[in-house]
């Protein structure tokens, strides 16, 4: 028996209702956010989702990378940063640090962070040790 109706796709389904296309503009990123953000808020996504999320993430990191650039921020800068996006508080950093006072010494500039600290903070926040030292002293000099 043949059936008279096309399956449809979903993948092709979210292509039609909101095309992707490179950003250019404020504009054009908030309307790409708001359907990203309208996708996340649903709940559970579809592979299908997933993968168009995907396509629109690369289209914003190319936009902000070009037109929003992150300032480098290190060392001391970088765990006040990380605090406050994950709402905690200097006595959340005792474990890594073993006392309140060694936190409030590294955070004021009073003491320097160790490789140890590093190491833990980095396991801590889930980020790369080379994330607390700043990019002058990662990149390489090609200069001849």
């Amino acid at each position: 028996m043949k059936t008279t109706h096309k399956q449809k796709n979903p993948y092709i389904e979210l292509l039609l209702k909101f095309p992707p296309r490179p950003i250019y503009s404020d504009e054009q990123l908030a309307s790409v956010q708001k359907v990203v953000y309208d996708l996340i808020d649903k709940g559970e996504l579809s592979p299908d989702e997933e993968d168009y999320i995907s396509v629109l993430g690369t289209l914003v990191e190319q936009y902000e990378e070009i037109h929003h650039q992150i300032p480098d921020i290190y060392g001391v800068e970088l765990i006040e940063a990380l605090l406050e996006e994950f709402d905690l508080k200097q006595k959340d950093l005792v474990p890594i640090f073993k006392t309140e006072s060694i936190v409030s010494e590294v955070l004021n500039g009073h003491r320097k962070l160790m490789t140890e600290h590093i190491e833990k903070l980095s396991e801590f926040f889930h980020v790369s040790p080379a994330a607390f030292f700043p990019l002058s002293l990662m990149q390489v000099n090609t200069e001849v």
